[in-house]
């Protein structure tokens, strides 16, 4: 279907954003024409009047090209192949260039400010709306080095950061993969058609899928070894030479978040593996195998239990399940639905997949490509979920402060998920479709909090390995990886192939962050469980959480709204969830 095709009451209104080509192109001209003043502020920044003008400038510059960038962008995601669209998204890459050039003083300057004049800007009222920003600017200067030492970090980062680089090219250029038989034709296998492959109701299409892929990755295992070892050592170096206790702490540092929040990610999970033993052994049964494999994790194990929901139908059922959230909840809802904050059907040449973006000073917009799925009327409730954290961020919160950040980003769209289960399992009357979203809930437990997880405890032992001066080898790195499987899987289930999962993993290049993944689903269950339980949560939630931004760590503001991800109850919650789903899951099905 042509983008002209899709009826307007589909299609998001960007109006809000930038009005037309000529408000874009005086927008554009506007923020260049703002760049030139900054030079004034240069060296200057110990005056407090200076200071403040400055940072009031560089809000307004990058409130602006806020607006501009997103614009442009999502109006290219409508048809990737509109070459006026791209060409305004890459213009404003070039602004977005230009900008940082600008204003590159601006945080080392700061930050070379005796801590006395930082503390009086942070106490004077006229910087209410930079205090935090300030704070974390005081707060990092420990780990900030001379200007001849930042020098030359700054020239080796190229080279620091090499292995990441050469990762991408292996895992997604140069590394080729046996293709696979299926219905009688030869499948391309590729890291991208690998998790299609894997979930083929022919279990001879999963096992061939499996053993291709980590065929292919054992050819190339000594490059993959060498390189992930030199990534963290990498790690280590810039953890030490900035002073840091360990690469953890600098890791968890940017966030300011402790390191306690991981090492009880990590004791909590360890302690409440039996369960997820159990769900394996439950899936063994239902596939009527004799032994479970690592492929036969993620085949469904219920059949032809779709929704087929029209999207206004989904619209309906995302906001009667929402309900818990209050009447003006919903009615943001009902408007982000009918007052084209939101693009909803696939056509030609739009961005697959889905997502909320916006920026200050307008309604967030949420792109989708739906589908009469089950899986899509969970993505409609997902989607929503960031958009009216980003809406109510920028409500209860200045420009300055409205950003909230990764480590609580995915919290709010996985509480309406799981406020949406619940109210899916409380009226649907079809067992068959009960069977599905528990085994949905189930999997999404196994592969957000228990598969990433053990990934986070693989990233510590890897890097501590290196920091106690043994060599990170290929066996060394395998070893790890299949004791943490046959501790997180059970020894049944794991294949000795899976011992070379860890070279395909991207995101070990970016050490610590998958952490995150696993606290924002244990968070949010957490803040779902309360919502549904406790009377008054729901004004508690809104105004220390989706409220909050960005105005202080995200760390605190979990814990404002009554979730300390360094304790054990966020995960009470979260097991017990799971225990339930299980429980009632084994019913179903007579296990």
């Amino acid at each position: 279907m042509k983008r002209t095709e899709v009826p307007q009451k589909y299609r998001w209104d960007l109006t809000a954003l930038v009005k037309d080509d000529a408000a874009f192109e005086a927008g554009m001209k506007e923020v260049l024409g703002m760049l030139p003043e900054f030079d004034k502020y240069k060296g200057k920044l110990g005056n407090g009047k200076l200071a403040l003008e400055c940072l009031k400038l560089d809000s307004k510059v990058n409130q602006k090209a806020g607006i501009l960038y997103v614009y442009a962008h999502m109006r290219s995601h409508e048809d990737l192949s509109e070459s006026k669209a791209v060409g305004y998204a890459n213009r404003t890459e070039t602004l977005v260039g230009k900008i940082m050039t600008a204003t590159s003083f601006i945080n080392s300057e700061l930050g070379a400010l005796d801590d006395k004049i930082l503390d009086g800007y942070i106490a004077d009222p006229a910087f209410v709306d930079f205090d935090f920003a300030l704070k974390e600017t005081k707060r990092q200067k420990a780990h900030i080095l001379s200007d001849k030492e930042e020098r030359i970090l700054a020239m080796a980062s190229e080279a620091l950061s090499a292995t990441d680089n050469v990762a991408s090219m292996l895992m997604n250029v140069d590394l080729k993969f046996k293709p696979v038989e299926k219905d009688g034709k030869l499948c391309e296998l590729t890291n991208e058609s690998y998790g299609e492959l894997l979930a083929d109701e022919n279990r001879a299409v999963r096992k061939a899928a499996f053993e291709n892929l980590y065929d292919g990755y054992r050819a190339h295992i000594n490059t993959l070894a060498a390189n992930y070892a030199g990534n963290v050592k990498s790690d280590n170096f810039g953890a030490q030479v900035r002073g840091y206790g360990d690469c953890l702490e600098r890791g968890m540092f940017a966030d300011g978040v402790p390191t306690a929040v991981y090492e009880n990610l990590i004791s909590a999970v360890d302690k409440n593996l039996a369960p997820l033993h159990r769900y394996i052994e439950l899936r063994k049964k239902v596939l009527g195998v004799d032994k479970i494999h690592m492929y036969d994790l993620y085949v469904p194990i219920v059949e032809n239990a779709q929704m087929k929901l029209k999207y206004e139908e989904a619209c309906e059922l995302v906001k009667t399940a929402l309900a818990p959230m209050g009447e003006e909840y919903v009615a943001l809802l009902n408007r982000a639905m009918t007052e084209g904050w939101i693009d909803v059907m696939p056509n030609d040449g739009k961005r697959g997949g889905a997502y909320s973006w916006g920026t200050y000073g307008a309604h967030p917009y949420v792109l989708l490509n739906y589908a009469p799925t089950t899986n899509d009327i969970f993505t409609v409730a997902h989607e929503l979920g960031h958009c009216l954290h980003s809406y109510y961020s920028q409500e209860g919160q200045p420009c300055e402060k409205a950003d909230y950040r990764i480590f609580v980003a995915e919290v709010a769209s996985i509480c309406n998920e799981t406020l949406l289960e619940h109210y899916l399992m409380n009226n649907v009357k079809d067992d068959n479709i009960k069977k599905y979203l528990l085994s949905y809930r189930l999997d999404r437990f196994r592969t957000t909090l228990f598969r990433q997880t053990m990934f986070a405890e693989f990233e510590y032992l890897a890097h501590k390995t290196d920091l106690d001066g043994k060599p990170l080898t290929v066996e060394a790195l395998n070893g790890l990886y299949l004791d943490l499987n046959k501790k997180y899987y059970g020894e049944e289930v794991s294949d000795d192939l899976i011992a070379y999962e860890w070279s395909r993993i991207p995101h070990f290049y970016n050490a610590f962050y998958v952490y995150k993944y696993a606290t924002g689903l244990t968070a949010a269950t957490s803040i779902a469980r309360n919502i549904l339980t406790r009377q008054g949560y729901v004004d508690v939630y809104k105004n220390k959480f989706l409220k909050a931004g960005g105005h202080k760590s995200p760390y605190d503001i979990l814990c404002d709204t009554e979730v300390d991800l360094a304790t054990d109850k966020p995960y009470d919650d979260a097991f017990a969830l799971f225990n339930e789903s299980l429980v009632e899951l084994e019913k179903l099905f007579g296990k």
